[in-house]
């Protein structure tokens, strides 16, 4: 099949196009390589995804979904069996103090995606959501069905209105969309600004790494290879009407489904790099949550999805990742 992969420059996008490449699709890809985080590390992981292309068949366009004709353009000429949209300003802290940066791509980008989806059909579109839009809800593991209403980000909320957008899309005109809201996906290649990589920096630098609400927090770190594992397994299993859904359309977590504690994430870094953390533990800081985790039943039930990467294999893996890159 031939797939779209927006934002494939990205941590997430850039290891699911040589999933793709692997399985043996071809791959068009684009990112418009902006300048949030170093886009250096954008162009390696496009080198990296050459590199791994062992038949021609991975192409890249520098193209920004906020730009609707050149967008259009590639819808056109494409012929795109599927869609899976993970471009978007990322971020929960960033939005707080750049909020026109997540209307303008979270927002204005994906209804120009979905524009272009209706006008040239595909059988799929599957887009990224986030654990983000859950908020403070106090019931866990997180489920699909539970109340998303209430977020506490501006990031957070412009996720929820792209579910809302694309339910609508899949409503009116049949549009087959999986929306995926993903839990603190870690491993190479991945982010600057995510919590993993701050760490793994400040410990190498032998500075402070700060911990929130004192460390006493947990995420649901999900390795990057169990994503684009389930990724690959939803792609070919596009939403259909049933009984009670009047439209193509469905959310799915994907998540470890094993929360960590932070301070017991940093040890188990400290262990892997054989270096001693300095600790500096703060307040609780606007827009973050205290805990996610994940119900990935229904993913389970979809396609069999079993995350089997423990934490202390994957943080080993993106150790050794971090130290060949940056030292």
């Amino acid at each position: 099949m031939k797939i779209l992969v927006t934002g494939g420059a990205g941590f997430i996008g850039s290891h699911l196009c040589i999933a793709l490449l692997n399985e043996g699709h071809s791959v068009v890809s684009i990112d418009n390589l902006n300048p949030y985080y170093d886009p250096s590390l954008k162009t390696a992981r496009l080198r990296h995804i050459k590199a791994e292309d062992k038949g021609g068949n991975f192409v890249f366009h520098k193209i920004d979904i906020c730009e609707k004709e050149p967008l259009e353009h590639l819808f056109a000429e494409g012929g795109f069996d599927m869609v899976c949209h993970l471009a978007a300003q990322a971020g929960v802290r960033y939005s707080i103090n750049n909020p026109g940066a997540y209307i303008q791509s979270n927002i204005g980008g994906f209804f120009n995606l979905l524009e272009c989806c209706r006008h040239h059909p595909i059988k799929h579109l599957i887009f990224a959501s986030s654990s983000s839009i859950y908020g403070n809800n106090q019931s866990i593991p997180y489920k699909e069905s539970d109340p998303a209403d209430s977020p506490v980000s501006l990031y957070a909320a412009t996720k929820k209105s792209n579910e809302l957008m694309a339910y609508s899309y899949a409503s009116l005109y049949g549009i087959p969309c999986t929306g995926l809201r993903f839990f603190t996906v870690y491993g190479a290649w991945s982010r600057p600004d995510m919590a993993p990589f701050l760490f793994a920096k400040a410990l190498f630098d032998g500075k402070e790494i700060t911990l929130f609400n004192h460390g006493e927090m947990e995420r649901d770190f999900t390795y990057i290879d169990d994503v684009t594992k389930a990724i690959l397994g939803i792609l070919p299993l596009p939403p259909v009407k049933e009984t009670g859904n009047s439209a193509t359309y469905r959310i799915l977590n994907i998540g470890n489904s094993k929360p960590v504690n932070l301070n017991n994430f940093v040890n188990t870094l400290e262990d892997i790099a054989g270096i001693k953390a300095k600790k500096n533990l703060a307040p609780m800081q606007p827009g973050d949550v205290k805990a996610t985790w994940a119900d990935v039943s229904a993913l389970h039930r979809l396609t069999g999805y079993a995350p089997s990467t423990p934490i202390k294999e994957g943080l080993s893996v993106f150790v050794e990742w971090y130290k060949n890159y940056y030292l």
